[in-house]
């Protein structure tokens, strides 16, 4: 006999339209009709979400192997993707690994080893101000990892990013040099690779458009020339970064440090390799 509280509970699943509270509305009313157990789940996983089926396969190794029945699974796929059950031929999988592999898109996959190395690049900084070359140097590419380094004397906002654990390429310059405030500043960036003696660009006379005087930095970028290898591959910015201090002429920048990253793609030293590898080298 069905007491009251039991009809209280009934109403309540019925008003909360929840799957698992639903469901073991019906498993109580299918112990009261006597139903083997068996017979009870299959009566009930049908009625379940994918979150709440994956709860009960975790409860025994029996109801996994029923659970596993694709039944269940055809029943999920058809919810979410009615159109896929009307396939002219026979899927090759099951529904429950089609339903696995895509309710869900995969992030964060883990990438594979870089084939670059830091020790196979060398990079080719120049700077010039109207025609005027003002800095220039090849840096090795151990030179250019990421490092915590500060010169004395400047102020926290530049010395916090600089001792920040945040993956960046950095060069200290020495000696420093100067640039002017009213003057268009260009960079050049080249890259070589010593295993195969190939070059690539990453910025071809670039200016300097923008000078945050708050942060005491100026910026450049380019966007970056990818082989025909990765068509699919494009609008990735290269930014180079004049890290400086204020002069005691105020119309000059007294640069210490120059800054390369591709923050929007690529965040440590795994990720830039990878970047790097697929450029248009020649």
């Amino acid at each position: 006999m069905l007491t009251e509280p039991f009809w209280t509970y009934y109403f309540e699943v019925l008003n909360q339209k929840n799957s698992l509270s639903y469901s073991i509305l019906v498993l109580a009313i299918f112990f009261l009709v006597d139903m083997s157990c068996d017979e009870i789940l299959k009566a009930v996983f049908p009625l379940l979400d994918s979150t709440d089926l994956v709860t009960c396969m975790l409860v025994c190794k029996h109801w996994q192997e029923i659970a596993l029945d694709d039944y269940f699974w055809q029943c999920l796929c058809a919810k979410k993707w009615p159109s896929i059950c009307k396939r002219s031929s026979p899927p090759s999988e099951t529904c429950y690994k089609l339903f696995k592999t895509f309710f869900k898109r995969q992030r964060g996959k883990a990438l594979l080893p870089p084939r670059l190395s830091f020790n196979d690049l060398e990079f080719y900084f120049d700077l010039w101000t109207e025609q005027k070359l003002i800095f220039s140097e090849v840096v090795p590419g151990t030179d250019l990892q990421n490092g915590t380094w500060a010169p004395c004397g400047i102020c926290d906002v530049l010395k916090f990013p600089l001792e920040s654990p945040e993956y960046k390429m950095t060069l200290p310059v020495h000696p420093r040099f100067s640039i002017p405030s009213g003057k268009a500043v260009t960079v050049s960036v080249l890259i070589s690779r010593k295993d195969c003696n190939k070059v690539a660009c990453i910025m071809n006379n670039s200016i300097f458009e923008y000078i945050d005087r708050s942060a005491y930095r100026a910026f450049a970028f380019d966007y970056l020339d990818f082989s025909p290898a990765h068509p699919f591959v494009s609008s990735v910015m290269a930014w180079i970064s004049l890290l400086f201090t204020n002069h005691s002429d105020g119309g000059l920048f007294d640069v210490f440090g120059i800054e390369l990253d591709f923050c929007d793609v690529a965040n440590s030293k795994d990720q830039v390799l990878q970047l790097l590898d697929i450029l248009g080298w020649k």
